[in-house]
């Protein structure tokens, strides 16, 4: 592995966890006042457009994290709205 997989890789870590303390705090809470639901449609817009690119690429650094950052912020969407709605 070169330095720059090794770059990419560790920026795909902290962008693939960038979501998991929002997630972690809206699940413990239960409460999502301060979520904002169009940030997060805008950034699963952006993510779903990375997993594609990825694909394109065949570059499964890409695929993986954008896909895992994915499914962190639609739970993290899921638990919003089911918490503002209370």
């Amino acid at each position: 592995m070169d330095t720059m997989q090794l770059i990419g890789i560790g920026a795909s870590i902290g962008t693939g966890i960038s979501l998991f303390p929002q997630l972690i705090k809206v699940a413990r809470e239960k409460k999502a006042e301060s979520v904002s639901l169009p940030m997060l449609s805008v950034l699963f817009a952006g993510l779903v457009l990375w997993v594609i690119y990825g694909i394109m690429k065949e570059d499964w650094i890409i695929i993986i994290s954008n896909a895992v950052s994915m499914i962190l912020n639609a739970c993290t969407a899921v638990l919003s709205i089911k918490y503002k709605q209370k």
